[in-house]
């Protein structure tokens, strides 16, 4: 009987199950959007239940439309949108409010007031984090801080706190386990990512009591079993977990220090394998657990660019440059450079290496002949561009040179901004054939707990390109093209701030 792996791919806007043969092939996915609630300006929540009710829904979906039976499923593995807060009573398993979401900034002023009492030293070298809302530990603060009633449960052992992944665990074991692994841990701002336990020192701080946190576990391990009754009498073993970018990094089989990926999509998340020490970055970068598998962890840095397939959304929606996302490959071929036109799409700020939550974004460089194309043609290069940031960033920081840039995410079918993004590099550039690696690093975790695959070469061997970009141009025109780039950025800073001052060299 052939086997497979069940993937679980809860994400922010829809939640996937995605079914893997033991070649790592897809044989059947499905997937159901779910809704985002905006209570109020920059608050962004989540129904709890509709999180789990439009995940077991597409189970349901993909075991029907591949004819698999659930008894040949080895195992499940489970990767989920990470630092979203969850909170459920321990007896019911209800949800006692809506899921607060990664992207919620409610809790900014808890974040501030942090910063002014000097935890950020503390909170970087332990968590490997920033302060920010972004995290779950404020979230969950000011969900107890709000209900004095829900303070008084947490306090008295009633409640349970989880990121996404526990909520799935425990609604598909019934209510048996409290459980999370190491990467979404150390997502929560509260885990100590050197020792690997929950840090007491925060948790007091922010009065969040220890009781309601999950066990961590290792990534890649048997962890619980979901129930049968969900799975046509089968009971199957949850054996591997992981944050949605760490799951992807191992997708992309990164392994060895110094391979990294990078998921085109809205935004950018490049993560880059650092080996079994953490770096911890003095200009922003994230340090984070890349996976673990019990014996072995692996650490990551990890550098995000807010807006990257944003902008040629912009581009379609607001400026009414394009039709669709596919006619920018074909305008920006369409002429032989940008004219000198660069675009920043600083439009909710910047991130690495620049961080000016002030700036915004601007088209630079136009003059009379400036073409549409031209504008179109810099806005794909902007997300090469910062790319660029964030590596060479990782690079230095990291002491690591680069081996492997492995790309994925929704922009990476367009050629034009692949090939710009090796020649600007220097590097090849491999753009994975499957390009679940999200669910599929997901699975190859839960594999690799249950034997399914010996170890992670045969994974490696599994791996394969749909394309790789050679780089083609030459020393001089990155140095030019880059440092146009970052003259453009600088325009975007406070303009009374000079060149140096935000630290663009030659």
């Amino acid at each position: 009987m052939n086997e497979y792996i069940l993937a679980l791919d809860q994400g922010t806007t829809s939640s996937r199950a995605i079914i893997f043969n033991k070649d790592g092939q897809p044989v059947g996915n499905a997937q159901k959007e779910i809704n985002l609630i905006y209570p109020k300006a920059g608050w962004v929540e989540q129904d709890p239940a509709d999180i789990w009710a439009t995940q077991m829904g597409v189970v349901g979906e993909v075991f029907q439309r591949t004819g698999v039976p659930p008894e040949s499923v080895k195992a499940i593995g489970i990767t989920n949108q990470r630092e979203t807060t969850i909170l459920w009573d321990r007896k019911t398993g209800k949800a006692v409010t809506n899921a607060i979401g990664w992207q919620c900034r409610r809790t900014s002023e808890i974040c501030e007031q942090l910063k002014e009492e000097g935890w950020e030293p503390y909170v970087h070298r332990t968590t490997g984090l920033i302060i920010d809302a972004y995290f779950s530990a404020t979230k969950i603060a000011w969900i107890l801080e709000s209900d004095a009633s829900l303070k008084q449960r947490a306090e008295n052992g009633e409640l349970c706190f989880g990121t996404v992944d526990s909520w799935l665990i425990w609604n598909l074991t019934k209510g048996k386990h409290h459980i999370t692994d190491v990467t979404n841990a150390s997502r929560t701002m509260l885990y100590n990512i050197t020792s690997q336990q929950w840090d007491e020192k925060l948790l007091n701080r922010l009065g969040i009591p220890a009781g309601i946190l999950p066990e961590v576990r290792p990534s890649s391990s048997i962890i619980a079993t979901a129930e049968a009754d969900f799975f046509a009498g089968n009971s199957i073993p949850i054996a591997g977990v992981a944050g949605d970018q760490q799951a992807a990094l191992f997708g992309q089989a990164c392994f060895h220090p110094g391979m990294a990926k990078n998921t085109y999509g809205t935004g950018c998340f490049m993560l880059m394998n650092t080996g079994n020490k953490p770096i911890f970055s003095k200009k922003g970068l994230l340090t984070t657990i890349a996976w673990s598998d019990g014996k072995n962890t692996q650490y990551a840095l990890e550098g995000s660019i807010f807006i990257a397939g944003a902008v040629i959304q912009w581009l379609r929606d607001e400026m009414n440059l394009i039709r669709h996302a596919s006619d920018t490959e074909e305008m920006a071929n369409s002429v032989k450079d940008t004219n000198g036109v660069y675009v920043v799409p600083a439009f909710t700020g910047l991130g690495a290496p620049y961080w000016d939550m002030y700036a915004r974004g601007a088209i630079l460089g136009i003059t009379r002949d400036t073409k549409s194309a031209h504008i179109v043609r810099a806005a794909l290069e902007s997300i090469a561009f910062q790319t660029r940031d964030v590596l060479d960033l990782m690079e230095e920081e990291g002491g690591i040179s680069l081996k492997s840039l492995r790309a994925d995410g929704g922009a990476v079918v367009n050629n034009f901004l692949m090939q710009f993004q090796s020649d600007l590099l220097y590097r090849k550039v491999e753009r994975a054939a499957v390009q679940e690696t999200t669910a599929l690093g997901a699975a190859y975790l839960a594999g690799l707990a249950v034997n399914l695959w010996e170890d992670s070469s045969m994974i490696e061997k599994q791996w394969k390109a749909d394309a790789v970009f050679e780089p083609q141009k030459t020393r001089e025109w990155r140095r030019s093209k880059y440092r146009g780039w970052q003259k453009a950025v600088c325009r975007t800073f406070d303009w009374t701030k000079d060149e140096k001052e935000m630290g663009v060299s030659d």
